[in-house]
């Protein structure tokens, strides 16, 4: 499975990189070891593997538990590190899987608004990534994503692919909110916000 991950990276990034032009800001925010929340707005099915690709640290992920039904396509997203997640409300198995991995070490991608937001504006975030980020306690990196769903037009210079990582939230301020429904919608949307501000100094620069 780590082979696969592996070379599934290598093609990837060389995609990315060279043919659609990915330009990667402040990588160096993501923490070189140790659990971490890398939480990125979603735009295209290909998020999850171009922002693998463009960090040096095994990523784990959720999918949506539609994707599981199908056998084959299943294995090998599941050999990739991606789990099941229900999306119908809060999964609770899903939340602990998080938790699981992170307490064990592992970096875990997490898209807050749940689903993709194609080309509108981000969607509200769902109030998962903020129980996962209080219960575990790990830091949370918020990273801006711009122009996989538009990978064509990147190809002819049309439109900017490129991820920006911000600084990370560390346990102290997460450890601010409330550990209860309220204080994790209120940590979602305050990493939302970070992602925003990501997109807004991107525009400007």
């Amino acid at each position: 499975m780590r082979l696969l991950y592996w070379t599934g990276w290598l093609l990837t990034r060389i995609l990315s990189r060279f043919v659609f032009r990915m330009k990667v800001y402040n990588v160096k925010n993501v923490p070189s070891d140790g659990p971490f929340i890398l939480a990125c707005n979603h735009i295209s099915l290909a998020d999850p593997p171009v922002v693998g690709s463009n960090i040096h640290r095994v990523l784990y992920f959720m999918a949506k538990k539609e994707l599981f039904g199908h056998k084959l396509f299943g294995r090998l997203i599941g050999a990739v590190n991606a789990y099941p997640v229900n999306r119908r409300g809060i999964d609770r198995s899903a939340i602990d899987k998080a938790c699981q991995l992170l307490d064990s070490g592992k970096g875990l991608l997490i898209f807050p608004e749940g689903t993709r937001a194609l080309d509108r504006d981000f969607l509200p975030p769902r109030p998962g990534i903020g129980m996962v980020a209080r219960r575990s306690g790990a830091p949370v990196v918020p990273a801006y994503l711009n122009g996989t769903n538009k990978l064509k037009a990147t190809f002819f210079n049309r439109e900017r692919c490129f991820i920006v990582f911000g600084k990370p939230i560390n346990i102290d301020e997460i450890g601010e909110y409330e550990d209860n429904r309220d204080g994790y919608r209120k940590l979602s949307e305050d990493i939302m916000g970070r992602i925003r501000n990501l997109k807004a100094s991107a525009v400007l620069n």
